[in-house]
Parts: structure tokens; sequence; C-alpha cells
């Protein structure tokens, strides 16, 4: 086999294969053992008829068919190894010549990876919100605590916001009573805004025993989006009770025996979360910075499959969750169909660079990837997809996902190197040590997914 590289731009090649036809000979055996299997052929046992008379009753040609088609794939892997090729995608293959007995020669057309030159990074410099936690954002914390353990008491007077009601709810569609359209002993906090629009001004006002009526459109269901009029009957109300800032509160809320204690851990919390967002935004501008350090030139199947695949999630899976199409959500946002268009297309874009470039980095870097941290990876995957860590492995490993698990670590990995090079200083003008903090304990979510990671499946999009 002989093949040849012609470069069509620089993120797609066309491939030239000429083969010999003698390196055939497998791919003709099995082509005719096949056949074999597949025809009936009177005076000949089933698999035993000779290939001159499959070539008589059924034509040379089918069987040259079978033979090229299971070639292909092979020829076409040689000539890609042979080249040192970083194919993207399936190439588009034309037989230019099959002559029996003596050639086959084809051409395949495939996106490749972008030849990528990384410059000096060492220069990159980017400014960061400082770390300030303010008394207001403990009293908030605290309040949030505070509101977690609020207890409810029924009174005997007209609902106002704030009350917690126990509603009755029924909404029809065009006169007719929806089957998933009935809901009785419904507890909702008057304000929370947690269930239909209107609802808090109909049941505003009400006594225990009250009822009104609202249109509002429906979130969810076998009518989602559609108006609705909804019928609400109040049987309770109930007004909410905070308990006493006080060393009480603390030892009920928490592990501490004093209210200042627990403001104190308050204040720490929120100090490592804020460090924990500082790392975060840290890594996502020396990101930025780095991407508009290199030319990387986008394959543009790879980017109009990609635009797709997001397109995709967000109508079939996340907008699907919350019960909304393309248009509603369009809607919510305040963008056209082709505003969402660029955005979609910027941020694809984007990602494809950014993986690039980390790839490239981690080639000349020479990072690996070991076991450990594998796992840890795995576990913040598990956990952030609401799956066990073993549920997790077994559907990785039965979709044939831990060569992209690795792909993520190494990448993360890759961005560590650029960020640690990097000068980072906050907006007070104090030069931050991105090491020390996340040597701290920082939130629960950091568990989930470093700052690293955060920081790359952003700009992924």
């Amino acid at each position: 086999m002989k093949s040849a590289v012609e470069t069509l731009n620089p993120t797609r090649v066309r491939l030239t294969v000429e083969v010999p036809f003698e390196e055939l000979k497998d791919s003709l055996d099995a082509a005719y053992k096949k056949i074999n299997q597949q025809v009936t052929v009177k005076g000949f046992r089933k698999g035993k008829v000779p290939a001159r008379v499959i070539d008589q009753r059924f034509g040379r040609g089918a069987v040259l068919e079978e033979a090229v088609n299971d070639a292909l794939p092979k020829f076409y892997t040689d000539a890609v190894n042979e080249a040192e090729l970083s194919v993207l995608g399936q190439p588009e293959v034309d037989i230019t010549e099959l002559k029996d007995g003596e050639t086959l020669n084809f051409t395949a057309e495939v996106d490749i990876r972008p030849s990528i030159e990384i410059p000096d990074f060492s220069g990159i410099e980017v400014e960061v919100d400082a770390v300030e936690v303010t008394d207001e954002d403990v009293d908030k914390a605290v309040e949030e605590l505070r509101e977690r353990f609020a207890s409810t008491a029924p009174v005997e007077r007209a609902a106002e916001d704030g009350d917690v009601v126990t509603i009755d709810l029924q909404a029809k569609v065009d006169g007719e009573v929806l089957e998933d359209g009935v809901a009785d002993g419904v507890s909702y906090t008057i304000g929370s805004g947690e269930l239909l629009e209107g609802i808090d001004d109909a049941v505003t006002g009400l006594e225990a025993g009250g009822e009104a009526t609202f249109t509002s459109e429906l979130k969810g269901g076998s009518a989602a989006g559609k108006e609705a009029e909804v019928t609400v009957k109040v049987t309770q109300v109930a007004k909410r009770e905070l308990p006493e800032l006080d060393d009480e509160f603390a030892q009920l809320a928490s592990e501490f025996d004093t209210i200042e204690e627990l403001r104190a851990d308050s204040r720490k919390r929120l100090e490592n979360m804020k460090q924990y967002d500082q790392a975060t935004q840290a890594q996502e501008r020396v990101l930025e910075k780095l991407l508009d350090l290199v030319e990387v030139p986008v394959p543009e199947k790879l980017l109009e499959d990609e635009i797709n695949t997001r397109k995709h999630n967000l109508e079939h899976h996340q907008l699907g969750q919350m019960g909304l199409d393309l248009a509603k959500y369009l809607e919510i946002q305040g963008k056209s169909e082709e505003e969402f268009d660029a955005e979609t297309k910027d941020a694809a874009v984007k990602g494809i660079k950014t993986q690039f470039v980390l790839d490239e980095l981690v080639k000349q870097e020479k990072l690996n990837v070991n076991q450990e941290e594998l796992t840890e990876h795995l576990m913040r995957r598990a956990a952030s997809s609401g799956m066990s860590p073993d549920q997790f492995a077994q559907a990785v490993v039965e979709g044939g996902q831990v060569p992209l698990l690795v792909g993520e670590v190494a990448r993360g990995k890759a961005l560590a190197v650029v960020v640690e090079k990097a000068t980072v200083k906050d907006t007070n003008g104090e030069v931050i040590d991105l090491d020390d903090e996340e040597d701290e304990d920082t939130t629960e979510a950091s568990a989930e997914e470093t700052p690293a990671e955060s920081a790359e499946k952003k700009a992924e999009g």
C-alpha cells in the first residue's frame, strides 16, 4: 500500500491511497465466505459453493464490493497512522479506481487537529475580585439559617405575605379539569414564587375556607405552556415564627454553644466560598488570556457538530426538564433566534479552542494522569450527576468514556500549569497565591468540581 497526504487547509487533508490487488486477498476470501453463508445453490451444500460458481451466479462485482467495504477501514487506518495524523470525525471516502486483479485506489478527506504553537505564557496577568466578607454578609447567612428553623402556627385571620397556607388546587384548560391538574393539601409560602404566577394575589386576603379563581400559564404537566383557569381554596392559614437569635438558637442550629461562635463560623465559611469563587475566576480569566495568545483554526464540520449537540442538549434535556421549548426559553431570556445562534456558535468555538490548546499543553508539558487523580475526578463527577461513585463508574466503563475522563483531568492539570505561572492580583492590588487557597477547605461545592474543572467547563459553554 502507498499513501500520500495533501493539505487542503489547516484543519483538513486528503489522503490518496493505492492498494495492490494482492493485499485484498484476505478480504476477498472473507467476502466469498460471507456470501456462501447467505446463498443457496442447487447441487451444493450451504457454505460449500465454489468461488467460480458464486462469480457466475451472483457476479464478481458483488464479491469485489463486499471485499472493498471490508478492507477500506483497515487501509484508511494504516494510511492515517503512517502519516501520523490526528483525525477528527469520519472521513469522506471516494473510490477512484478499482481494477479486478490489478489495483484499488481511493481518496479520503478528513478533518484533523490543527498544528498549534503555544507561545510563552508566563507573562499573563489577571485581576480578580478581592475576598471581602462584610457584617451584612454574615447577617444574611445567619438569617437564612434562621429561616430554615422557622416554625408555623395556625392563625384565624386573612392570609398575608410570608404566611404559610395549605391549599387545594384545580386547573382547567378549555373548561375541562386536567387529570394531572388537581392537588390537595399543598403547603405554600406566600411570596416565595414557587408555584403558579398569580397565586400570591389570589390567596392574599383569604381566610381558611376562602376560595379564588385566577388564570395562569402552566409550567409543567400534560398542558405545559397553556393558559389554565385555576381555582385555589385555602384550608389553613399559618404564621411563620422565627427563633430568637441567641445562644439557644446556636445550639439548636449548629455544633456551637454561642451565637458569636456561630457567626464566626459563618464568616469563615463565606470567606472559603469567596476564595473558591476567586480561584475559579482567576482560572477563567487566565484561560481567556491564553486563548487570546494562540491562533487556533476550527474545523468547520467539527464546529457544526458541536453547535448541533449543544442545541440538542438544551432543547431535549435542559429545557424539557423545565417544561419549556426553545421559543419560550428565548422569550424569557429576551433574545432573538439570531442572537441565540450567534451565542451558541461563539460558545462552541471557544469550547473547541479550549480543548485544542489545553490538549497541546498536555503534550508540551508531558502531563500524565495517575489512578488517584482519575478516581478523585470520577468521585466529583459522580457527585454532580447525582449518582453513586459505583453507578457512575459502571456507566463510564460501559459507555467507553474512560478516555474522555482522562482527557478532562489532563486538561485541568494543563490549565493549572498556566495559572501557576501567571500573575494574579485582586482589586486591592494584592498578589494572590492560589496554591495556598486551594489547600484550604472550601465549600461542599468544591468537592464536586475543582476551580480548574469549573473554568474549563465554563469556557466550553
